[in-house]
């Protein structure tokens, strides 16, 4: 199937829902910096914002998650999006309030809304045929790295230009639209009832590696989003290029959803090419660390952002291949719980560091971890295929079911 076949009335209708959902997510991390950046210790204390708010998520994603149902997503999502708008106004309203308060409401914007972008692309998934779920999930896939290339240079614009909490009101205001556009959308998506035998809890506990996987890349994207100021000053170029720079991060993954998208298969079994992927992004952000000038800079970050948006797609499949559909929304949100940890813990690791090194060796420091987590990801993969291959039928024998089955569709 090709990419024009996608262009309906409803998967465009779900664009724009989305769209409006999901940028005050891709504007929260940097926003959070810049909200508290004139204070003293202001980047440490922007990163320790910014890995409160993905705690919220990491705490409230797989609860959520797994309360979601499939047949009426409509009203859980929109509950969550009415508290991130109240908690993103809160922010911008209250700039100036004690760093206590500022995490707490933090902590609230990142909470709230998490289980959305699960449910939406549940919802998307069931919106197109079977043969067409590729190409589904390259669009979303372009079409969140398109906000997320914007999302940097709009938040850099209005915090420079308006003021540091602008573009945390702006956040809550698009959240806002987003919650009334869901009425536009389907209340939710065709699933067998769920099993009361724990088959569904088992599968998403054997797809671990698949998580871990996830909170590796994530702590790369970490790096590059709150370390990135500090290393523009450190490198003498001006801060006003983080926005351009994270811009082109998300561009390159733009075109690499697109490039995904081509093919419906691609070689390999999808944790090998999730692997492979995930390597490559961090030899780019290691590049970052090292290399001078903002325009070695922008070609690394654009080369690492061409490989993130496939790491991301294969581990999405990966997923819908193993789980039922009424589990769907529950796997992705882990999913996005686990990466959460990995940003927070990323994020948190940058924060302590910029007190005491410079933001290159915090870089590094990122990318030891995330290779760390790699390594994990990788042994759990192949735990998992001895036992596969333990249980696999001698000739002539019924062939058992699996748990978990992440060859490439």
């Amino acid at each position: 199937m090709s990419y024009r076949e996608l262009a309906t009335r409803p998967v465009l209708t779900w664009c724009a829902v989305t769209t409006a959902a999901r940028a005050p997510v891709a504007m929260a991390p940097l926003a959070l910096v810049f909200l508290v950046r004139e204070r003293p210790g202001g980047y440490s204390l922007g990163a320790v914002l910014a890995a409160v708010y993905v705690i919220g998520e990491i705490v409230a994603a797989p609860v959520l998650g797994l309360r979601m149902r499939a047949e009426r997503a409509r009203p859980q999502m929109a509950a969550g999006l009415a508290v991130g708008a109240a908690g993103f106004a809160g922010l911008g309203w209250a700039s100036g309030a004690h760093p206590v308060v500022l995490g707490a409401l933090a902590f609230l914007a990142g909470a709230g809304p998490v289980a959305v972008s699960a449910g939406l692309r549940a919802l998307l998934t069931g919106m197109v045929p079977e043969r067409s779920v590729t190409q589904a999930l390259s669009l979303e896939s372009m079409l969140t790295f398109g906000i997320w290339a914007a999302a940097p240079a709009l938040t850099t614009g209005l915090a420079l230009g308006a003021g540091p909490g602008a573009p945390l009101l702006l956040q809550g205001v698009l959240m806002a639209l987003g919650l009334a556009g869901l009425w536009l959308l389907p209340a939710g998506w065709a699933a067998e009832a769920r099993p009361k035998d724990g088959t569904a809890r088992r599968a998403l506990l054997a797809a671990w590696p698949v998580y871990v996987l996830g909170a590796a890349s994530l702590t790369l994207l970490a790096l590059a989003e709150l370390i990135l100021p500090a290393l523009l000053e450190q490198r003498g170029i001006g801060i006003g290029w983080a926005g351009p720079l994270l811009a082109g991060f998300s561009l390159g993954s733009v075109a690499g959803s697109f490039l995904y998208g081509l093919r419906s298969t691609w070689p390999g079994p999808l944790p090998a090419q999730s692997l492979l992927l995930v390597l490559g992004v961090t030899a780019g952000v290691a590049a970052v660390a090292l290399l001078p000038g903002a325009l070695a800079l922008g070609v690394a970050l654009a080369a690492a952002g061409l490989l993130q948006a496939p790491a991301m797609l294969t581990r999405n499949l990966a997923l819908r291949r193993v789980l039922p559909p009424s589990a769907l929304a529950a796997g992705y949100s882990i999913m996005y719980a686990a990466v959460g940890a990995g940003y927070a813990a990323s994020g948190t690791l940058a924060g302590g560091l910029l007190r005491v090194v410079a933001p290159s060796t915090a870089i590094l420091c990122g990318v030891g971890l995330t290779l760390l987590l790699v390594a994990v990801a990788a042994l759990g993969e192949r735990r998992l295929v001895r036992n596969r291959e333990r249980e696999a039928p001698r000739p002539g024998e019924e062939k058992p079911e699996r748990a978990l089955d992440v060859r490439n569709p």
